[in-house]
């Protein structure tokens, strides 16, 4: 990465695997990770933050895993300002050809006061060391200021200048808890870039929080001001209001090269392919109207804006659809299409799978076929994605038939797999979605509080796939499951199923002690 490096270059650093996953809900198995951080680096993003390893054996795994899988982008790890942190982080990226420890604690008054409890001197004293233990271990290290923004500069310049004095190469300032606005972050950075003694010496970097908004237009005020590594996470993901988006990041740098004369070595094309998967994973669906991904993105109904786009596209269009991936072909496929014609279009829309996963995928696309009369992009997209979603199962689906209406209560008979047994149920509830979901909670007995219940069309029309999102609390751990199907119950099922089963991973997990940038 580094050989490459220009003075114009911005350097992507993805954090969806770290802390997009702090999303409440969001958390992601092993093997949903992996697919994550695969696409990431086929994107071409320079750094994958893979996990926090001393979080849990989960998280331990994780990173190591993606450690030995990734060869192309630096796989990073989260480390607190703590030899245990830090040998353990060491220890989970060992296997990367690319590796960076990333390490913080906290700056601010408020956070060294109440989250710390230490004196600023001491503080200062821990980077020197944390840092100094983790660029023993690895040669690449970045050190972060949690809380940056409401720093006292004075105490800012100094934690920095010892941050690379003790060999960190990138200097990380998080806007934390998203309080700047852009002119004064970007002042902020200029301000480092002019009274640190050796900021030559190091990588200027940001991590915005989107808690006003603000999170992409900080960042960009940043990088004008001579930040060269932005920090964001795929759709923005994040905790409370999220992080800058990368698909934002990237397209306006792209977009605006009269105002943002940069470049990054990202792959745009993959850019939607990489939204869907992180909100299929998540269940944390993409707002219609969010900006390079949302489904109205790309639409023009108004009158005069399809007259002006039937004219010129640049009218009302910045960018093409098909920069940021999007295909203008719709309906493609039938139930008559071979499966050559299908491995092209998986092709084309981003897939790459094996010949087992190929016959399973074209074996439900036949099955997808015969139910429904057109078959979209979108349609095969939701298709693979739902046959992903639950891959680590100890329970799944098998069958569900439902009696309801207006003159009797409604019942579910519902058939799954429980640990490779099979069990069967009839249950009854208010409505047929609560009858499913107490047929399920009878075959497998489990604690969790149902959150959310979300359904939505993956295409227009009555025979359209429901996407059905379902999220689970137990001792205040959350997570999402999604389910596709052309029946709306059918997708409810397997929704719930696809969350029970990730519940089933999380209870091994423990979250953090503290909070990171």
């Amino acid at each position: 990465m580094s050989s490459q490096m220009t003075q114009d270059s911005i350097i992507i650093f993805d954090t969806t695997l770290r802390d997009g996953e702090q999303s409440p809900g969001a958390s992601m198995n092993l093997e949903e990770k992996l697919k994550v951080a695969s696409l990431l680096e086929d994107m071409g993003v320079d750094v994958i933050e893979a996990g926090f390893p001393i979080a849990s054996n989960g998280d331990f795994e994780a990173v190591s895993k993606i450690a030995r899988t990734v060869t192309r982008s630096t796989v990073c790890g989260l480390a607190r300002a703590t030899r245990n942190d830090i040998e353990r982080c060491a220890e989970a990226i060992q296997a990367a050809p690319l590796k960076r420890i990333h390490t913080f604690i906290s700056t601010s008054p408020l956070h060294m006061k109440y989250k710390l409890q230490m004196e600023p001197e001491k503080v200062l004293e821990a980077v020197s060391q944390s840092v100094g233990l983790a660029r023993n271990l690895v040669d690449d290290v970045e050190w972060s200021a949690e809380d940056g923004s409401r720093t006292d500069h004075d105490f800012l310049c100094r934690c920095v200048e010892a941050a690379i004095t003790a060999g960190a190469r990138t200097i990380n300032i998080p806007d934390t808890v998203g309080y700047a606005v852009p002119d004064e972050f970007a002042a902020l950075i200029g301000m480092l870039r002019e009274r640190v003694p050796n900021i030559d010496k190091a990588i200027l970097s940001v991590h915005c929080h989107n808690d006003l908004g603000l999170a992409v237009a900080n960042s960009l005020a940043a990088v004008r001001a001579g930040a060269r590594q932005v920090e964001c996470t795929i759709n923005g993901l994040g905790e409370r209001a999220g992080n800058a988006a990368l698909e934002e990041i990237v397209m306006a740098v792209r977009t605006r090269q009269d105002r943002l004369p940069f470049h990054t070595g990202l792959k745009t094309e993959l850019i939607t392919r990489a939204s869907r998967l992180v909100s299929t994973i998540t269940g944390i669906n993409v707002q219609p109207n969010k900006a390079i991904v949302g489904k109205n993105a790309f639409a023009h109904e108004s009158g005069i804006h399809q007259d002006g786009m039937l004219k010129n596209a640049q009218t009302y269009e910045i960018m093409t659809p098909e920069s940021v991936g999007l295909n203008k072909s719709t309906l493609v496929l039938g139930k008559h299409s071979g499966r050559a014609a299908f491995k092209d279009k998986l092709k084309g829309l981003g897939f790459h799978l094996g010949d087992n996963a190929i016959e399973d995928a074209f074996r439900r696309f036949k099955d997808l076929a015969d139910r429904k009369k057109d078959v979209f992009d979108e349609d095969i997209r939701a298709l693979i994605d739902d046959a992903g979603a639950g891959s680590v199962q100890r329970i799944r689906f098998l069958s569900l038939e439902i009696l309801c209406g207006s003159r009797q209560p409604p019942y579910a008979d519902l058939e799954l797999e429980v640990d490779g047994a099979i069990r069967k149920i009839k249950a009854t509830g208010d409505g047929p979605v609560d009858a499913t979901f107490n047929a399920i909670q009878q075959l497998f007995p489990h604690p969790a509080h149902l959150q959310l219940f979300q359904v939505h069309a993956v295409t227009q029309g009555t025979d359209a796939q429901a996407e059905v999102t379902v999220r689970l609390e137990e001792s205040g751990k959350t997570v999402s499951g999604q389910g596709a199907d052309t029946d709306t119950l059918v997708a409810a099922a397997r929704a719930y199923v696809n969350a029970l089963n990730k519940l089933l991973v999380k209870r091994e997990k423990t979250a953090p002690e503290a909070m990171t940038p």
